[in-house]
C-alpha cells in the first residue's frame, strides 16, 4: 500500500506539471482565515425498536431519545506553493430518555452497570496540506469511501484517525489513498475500538472518473488487517429523456476475502446490486435487485458501519446474508410540484430469499419502510427539518427477529462562519 500511495502522489505531481497553465485550487487560495468555515449541526433523535418474536429471556423493546450537537471548523489554506490548514470538531450529546431496561439502540454508551450515560462529548482535529489540487490530511476525520466509511445514523458520527490523500489534478478524475489506525464508534468518546474488535490498520485506495456529464465510474480497494480485503466497483449512468423525465442506472459490487486472523469470521463473499430509477416530474419509481454469493454473507463494521454502498441496505436490514437474493420496489414523491416545497415522501418494500442459515438454505426476510420529511424553506428557522422513519421487518428463524423500528429526527444546520 505504501508503494501504491507514493505512486498516486507521483501521478498527481506529474499531472499538475503537465497542466501548469490551469489555475489550481492552491493558487486560488485566499488564506487560512479568509477561507475558513464553522458549521454547527443539532440533531434530536427519538428511536424505538419493538421485537415481536424474541425469546422470553431476551430484550424485546428498546427506546432512547437525545440531542446531539456537532461543531465543525475548517480553515482555509495558507498561500504559497504548499498550503497548510487545520480542521477541528467538537461533538456532544445529552440524553432525554432511555433507561437500563430499554437501552441498546446505539444512541448512548452504557457504563459497567449497563446504565446509559447522561452526557457524552468528544473533540478532535486534523492538519492538512495542499499542493496544487492534491490534499493530504492527517488526524481525526470523517470518511466516505465505499471501502471505509464512518457511519452517521445516530446522534453522533463515527470518527477515524489516520492519513488520507485526495487528488483532483486531472479534470474529472479523483484519486484517493489512505491509512487509518483507529476507528471509534458513535457512542465512544475516545479512541475506543469499534464493535468490540480493535482496528489494527486499514489501507484504502480509490478512483472515480466522470466519463461524461451523465456517466461516472469508480473503483476502490481496502486491506483491513486481520479482518478482510475488499474490492469495489460502481457504475452510474443517467439517461435524460426530457425536462421532466430521466432514467438512472446504478451498479454497486463488492468482492471480499478474509485476511489474517479473520476476526469477524469467514469473509468470502461477492455481493452486487443494480438499481433502475425512473423520474417523472415530482415522482420517482425505483426497482432494484441485489445478490450475495460465496461461503459467507457480506461483512462490514471494522471498516466503519457505513461501509455498505448497496441498493438494498435500508433502514433496518441490509439483505446481505449468505446466498441471499433480494428485490426492492420504491416510490418517492416531492411535493414542491404540488405547491408544498420542502415536503417529501418515500416508501419501499424489499424482500429477500434463498438465505443459507446453516440449518435452512431457503430462509426469507422482508421489510417495508415509510418515510416523510419536511424542511423549512425560509424565515429564522430556514433549513430546520423534521423527519419520520418507520420500518416493519419480518424474518425467518435464524435470519432476524421480527421488528418495528421507528425514528423521529429533527435537525437544524447553522453556518456561523
Amino acid at each position: 500500500m505504501r508503494v501504491m500511495k507514493w505512486s498516486m502522489i507521483a501521478l498527481a505531481v506529474s499531472a499538475s506539471t503537465s497542466q501548469f497553465a490551469m489555475a489550481s485550487s492552491q493558487e486560488e487560495s485566499k488564506g487560512f482565515f479568509e477561507d475558513q468555515s464553522l458549521n454547527v449541526l443539532s440533531r434530536m433523535l427519538y428511536m424505538n425498536r419493538d421485537w415481536k418474536n424474541n425469546d422470553s429471556d431476551e430484550q424485546s423493546y428498546r427506546e432512547e431519545a437525545g440531542l446531539g450537537v456537532r461543531a465543525i471548523y475548517e480553515s482555509g489554506f495558507t498561500q504559497g506553493t504548499v498550503g497548510v490548514g487545520v480542521d477541528a470538531f467538537a461533538l456532544g450529546s445529552v440524553r432525554f430518555d432511555g433507561g437500563t431496561g430499554r437501552a441498546g439502540n446505539g444512541l448512548f454508551a452504557q457504563d459497567s452497570s449497563d446504565n446509559l450515560e447522561k452526557t457524552q462529548s468528544k473533540a478532535g482535529g486534523a492538519v492538512k496540506f495542499r499542493l496544487s489540487d492534491t490534499v493530504l490530511k492527517y488526524g481525526n476525520q470523517f470518511t466516505s469511501s465505499p471501502v471505509f466509511a464512518t457511519d452517521d445514523s445516530r446522534l453522533l458520527p463515527e470518527v477515524a484517525t489516520g492519513t488520507l490523500i485526495t487528488s483532483n489534478e486531472i479534470k474529472g478524475l479523483e484519486l484517493s489513498a489512505g491509512r487509518f489506525t483507529s476507528l471509534s464508534d458513535q457512542t465512544a468518546m475516545g479512541r475506543d475500538t469499534i464493535n468490540g474488535t480493535g482496528l489494527k490498520s486499514a489501507n484504502i485506495a480509490g478512483a472515480t472518473y466522470q466519463f461524461t456529464d451523465n456517466f461516472v465510474g469508480g473503483v476502490a480497494a481496502s486491506d483491513i488487517e486481520d479482518f478482510y480485503k475488499k474490492k469495489y466497483l460502481n457504475l452510474n449512468y443517467t439517461l435524460p429523456i426530457n425536462e421532466d423525465q430521466s432514467l438512472n442506472f446504478d451498479f454497486n459490487g463488492y468482492d471480499t476475502k478474509g485476511e489474517g486472523q479473520e476476526l469477524a469470521g469467514e469473509a468470502d463473499n461477492r455481493i452486487w446490486s443494480l438499481a433502475a430509477a425512473y423520474s417523472l416530474g415530482a415522482h420517482k419509481f425505483t426497482l432494484a435487485h441485489q445478490r450475495s454469493t460465496g461461503d459467507a454473507g457480506y461483512k462490514y463494521g471494522a471498516d466503519g458501519n457505513g461501509t455498505i454502498f448497496l441498493a438494498n441496505s435500508v433502514q433496518y436490514s441490509d439483505f446481505n446474508n449468505k446466498d441471499e437474493r433480494s428485490w426492492q420496489a420504491r416510490y418517492d414523491l416531492n411535493m414542491k410540484t404540488y405547491g408544498v416545497p420542502g415536503l417529501s415522501f418515500m416508501t419501499r418494500y424489499i424482500t429477500g430469499d434463498n438465505i443459507d442459515t446453516g440449518t435452512n438454505d431457503d430462509a426469507k426476510e422482508h421489510e417495508l419502510d415509510i418515510e416523510t420529511k419536511y424542511v423549512m424553506q425560509s424565515g429564522p428557522a430556514k433549513d430546520l427539518s423534521f423527519r419520520v422513519r418507520s420500518a416493519f421487518y419480518r424474518g425467518s428463524t435464524g435470519v432476524g427477529n421480527d421488528n418495528n423500528d421507528f425514528r423521529f429526527i429533527v435537525e437544524y444546520p447553522l453556518s456561523i462562519l
